[in-house]
């Protein structure tokens, strides 16, 4: 299993050890964002295979955290990996969207002649 093993880590340690995790979502998702904007097509299965491995490690490390020595507040390097995870949520946000448009796909516009065809066999099921 990834990441699920703790061990008592000083905090520094454990704020480095998040914020290098941190700095991976969001070059995965940034790729993501890459793909679905400029290739107009949904990523591979092995993107969905990275972010879920790096969400386990994500959930790991933040357990590390809690569970670190809470006589230092983590300064400088604590802030920067709040500031990457909002980062991380609002491309993620994004990318739902744009996954969302493309797995749709594009607008299909309506026939004149399937519309002329509804219109004539709702005329012959209708009662004389």
């Amino acid at each position: 299993m990834i990441g699920l093993c703790f061990r008592a880590m000083k905090r520094s340690e454990a704020v480095d050890h998040h914020l290098e995790i941190c700095e991976e979502l969001l070059a995965l998702a940034l790729e993501e964002n890459r793909i679905l904007r400029e290739e107009k097509k949904l990523p591979g299965a092995g993107m969905l295979t990275r972010k879920e491995e790096l969400l386990l490690r994500l959930n790991s490390s933040v357990a590390a955290l809690k569970m670190a020595d809470r006589d230092s507040k983590g300064g400088p390097r604590l802030a920067l990996a709040r500031e990457r995870s909002m980062q991380i949520l609002r491309l993620d946000r994004e990318n739902e969207q744009l996954l969302l448009r493309h797995s749709l796909g594009a607008p299909r516009p309506v026939v004149a002649q399937s519309l002329a065809a509804a219109a004539q066999l709702y005329a012959s099921r209708l009662p004389t």
